[in-house]
C-alpha cells in the first residue's frame, strides 16, 4: 500500500492524499456477512444530541467481523482482501473446509490464497494465526487482544497498529500497547499474529471538507469564533487568546491535558506503566 497524493488543481486538493487500493482484491462484500447500520446522528434512545458534529455522511454497512476466533483446529483459506468503511484496517475473508465464510482484520502480510488457522492449543506463529497468549513467544507481534478470555478481540484493531508480548508470569501476560501503556492480560486470552494492516491510513491528509462530510462529521466551531454567552472563549476583539488559566468545554468544565479515567477503576491493578503523554 502506497499514499498518493493529488495534483493541486484547488487550494483545498494540493494537501489532500488517500490510500491506494492495489492491494484489495473484490470490490463488493459479501452478502450473507452484511448487515445494515441504522443512522443515530449522535443522538442517544430520547433524541438527544449526546455526540456533537455527527451527520449525514454515505450509507455504509455493517460487516460481521469475527473477533472471537472461535472455530477452533480448521484451516481456512484467505479468499479475499477487502476494504471496510467502518474501520481503517482491511478485512480479510476467510472461507473454512467446510464451507463457511468469515471476516477477519488482516494483517499486513495476509495475502489472497494463503492459509490461516485459529487454534486454544500452539498453532503455527504465522500472519493471521490466532492462539492464547500463553503459546505466543516473548517479543512476538500481535493484535486483536481479548481481555476477558472468550470475550472476543477488543483492543489494538486500528490500521496499521500492533502490541508486542514482553513476558508471562502464571496466569499472566505482559503486553506493551501502542500507547505504549502496559498492561497484564490473562494468558488465557486469544490473540492473533503479526501487525494490522494498512499502516499508511493514519498518514492520510483529508484535505477536503466535503470528504469529512462523507464519514459523517459535521462542522465544528471553534470557541473563540463565538460570543462569551456561547462559549467560555468567546468575546474579545480580533484574535484575541481565550483569556482563561486553561481551556475549557463549552460547559466551562477542563479540557486538554486533564485526567479522564475514573478514580479506583476495577482494571487499574492490570496497568503496570501508564501510557507516555504526548505533547
Amino acid at each position: 500500500m502506497a499514499i498518493k497524493k493529488y495534483k493541486p488543481t484547488t487550494p483545498a486538493r494540493r494537501h489532500s492524499s488517500v490510500v491506494l487500493t492495489k492491494d484489495l482484491t473484490k470490490k463488493r462484500p459479501e452478502r450473507s456477512l452484511v448487515t445494515a447500520k441504522k443512522r443515530k446522528a449522535g443522538r442517544n434512545n430520547t433524541g438527544k444530541i449526546t455526540i456533537r458534529h455527527r451527520g449525514g455522511g454515505a450509507k455504509r454497512y455493517l460487516r460481521k467481523v469475527d473477533f472471537k476466533r472461535d472455530k477452533f483446529d480448521i484451516e481456512a483459506k484467505v479468499i479475499a482482501i477487502e476494504y471496510d468503511p467502518n474501520r481503517n484496517a482491511r478485512i480479510a475473508l476467510l472461507e473454512y473446509k467446510d464451507g463457511e465464510k468469515r471476516y477477519i482484520i488482516a494483517p499486513t502480510e495476509l495475502k489472497e490464497g494463503d492459509k490461516v488457522v485459529s487454534s486454544q492449543k500452539k498453532t503455527e506463529i504465522n500472519p493471521g494465526n490466532a492462539m492464547p497468549l500463553r503459546f505466543i513467544p516473548t517479543g512476538m507481534m500481535i493484535y486483536n487482544i481479548e481481555l476477558t478470555p472468550g470475550k472476543g478481540g477488543q483492543i489494538v484493531r486500528s490500521g496499521g497498529v500492533s502490541a508486542t508480548l514482553q513476558s508471562q508470569e502464571g496466569k499472566l501476560a505482559q503486553i506493551k500497547l501502542p500507547s505504549s501503556e502496559i498492561r497484564l492480560v490473562s494468558t488465557d486470552s486469544m490473540a492473533t499474529i503479526g501487525q494490522v494492516s494498512n499502516p499508511d491510513a493514519r498518514a492520510v491528509r483529508i484535505g477536503l471538507a466535503g470528504r469529512k462530510r462523507h464519514m459523517g462529521i459535521r462542522p465544528t466551531v471553534r470557541g473563540k469564533a463565538m460570543n462569551p454567552v456561547d462559549h467560555p472563549h468567546g468575546g474579545g476583539e480580533g484574535g484575541s487568546p481565550i483569556g482563561l488559566k486553561h481551556p475549557k468545554t463549552p460547559w466551562g468544565k477542563p479540557a486538554l491535558g486533564v485526567r479522564t479515567r475514573q478514580k479506583n477503576k476495577f482494571s487499574d491493578r492490570f496497568i503496570v506503566k501508564r501510557r507516555k503523554k504526548r505533547r
